[in-house]
């Protein structure tokens, strides 16, 4: 593995977030801090990594191997200690967090958690017994989007258009849409600056912390955090006069209906969907709906054969390809 230990500070910090056990051999990975994308904790597990898009477990003596029986096991009071870490030892001011399953922390990683839920009328109210913990590390790609804006942006309006991503789970759509928000806010050689309105329900676009987004999401943009995507679309439009408004994995009736009511509003959308081709989301009951009706003027299709976030193909609102990269 080579040696390339970059951004230092970013990475001291998310390592104070771990029990002094693991917080000692995660930082005697030989690894590059870059591509590492989760550490994940699971009680009575092996300690396991994603690294460089393949599944790790990490030893004793920190070193990466594919058999989970020599992976450092991850104890109850490991997890007991890292979640204390996390909260600086308040778990009661991350509440709020903790009933949505994740907690953001300095840097936008996002911790996400799983235990014993607590329910009183129908709705989660918090979580004891934590027992799982999944760390994923923020990395924000600038300049992601380049190859890809020149074709959402309309040449005559000079505006941007409706936009659909479409991408299968862990393919850079999020990534791409962090990209484009922040070149359509700050304005680039294609497009001048405007006003984005982004509903970030689970704070992975922006990765706010204490309210300030870790991403640059560019100079005229204002964000929701941890707002649902149907509610915040609605408050945007009503509160901040957005010109583009852009969510994160839309898929719900009220996501549609709220969509139907940005468009009306004279709005631009930009958003993403899980899926493998502009076909496979036309045969899903609700999203095929919001296709028939070619409210999107653009679909940008990634997949990961060639690395993660590979522009496939980028098709216009009638479904004609604009855009294919030939293997």
């Amino acid at each position: 593995m080579p040696v390339k230990l970059q951004n230092m500070k970013t990475k001291d910090e998310l390592l104070k977030i771990f029990s002094l056990k693991l917080r000692t051999i995660l930082s005697k990975l030989r690894i590059d801090f870059d591509a590492l994308q989760e550490i994940r904790l699971r009680i009575n597990c092996p300690l396991m990594i994603n690294y460089g898009n393949r599944e790790y477990f990490v030893s004793e003596n920190a070193s990466l191997v594919s058999n989970p029986s020599q992976g450092v096991l991850i104890t109850k009071n490991e997890i007991k200690e890292t979640m204390e870490y996390i909260s600086n030892y308040s778990l009661y001011a991350f509440e709020e967090e903790i009933r949505q399953g994740f907690i953001t922390i300095n840097g936008g990683h996002r911790i996400g958690i799983t235990g014993k839920t607590i329910i009183q009328d129908d709705a989660i109210k918090g979580m004891k017994h934590i027992s799982y913990i999944n760390v994923r590390l923020a990395h924000q790609v600038k300049g992601c989007a380049d190859s890809v804006l020149p074709y959402l942006v309309n040449k005559d309006t000079k505006g941007i258009y409706h936009t659909l991503i479409i991408s299968p789970p862990k393919c850079g759509k999020t990534t791409l849409l962090r990209d484009i928000i922040r070149q359509v806010s700050d304005g680039c050689s294609h497009i001048d600056g405007m006003n984005v309105g982004v509903v970030d329900e689970r704070s992975e676009i922006g990765a706010c912390y204490m309210g300030v987004p870790q991403n640059d999401l560019g100079i005229r943009t204002d964000i929701l955090d941890c707002c649902p995507k149907a509610k915040g679309m609605m408050m945007l439009i009503r509160s901040m006069s957005p010109q583009v408004i852009a969510v994160d994995e839309i898929g719900g009736r009220e996501d549609l209906e709220a969509i139907d009511h940005v468009i009306s509003c004279g709005c631009k959308l930009v958003t993403t969907v899980h899926g493998s081709s502009l076909e496979d989301v036309k045969s899903k009951p609700i999203l095929g709906e919001l296709l028939e009706k070619k409210l999107f003027e653009r679909y940008v299709v990634l997949n990961n054969i060639k690395q993660i976030g590979h522009l496939e193909a980028i098709y216009d609102s009638l479904g004609n390809r604009i855009y294919h990269q030939d293997y």
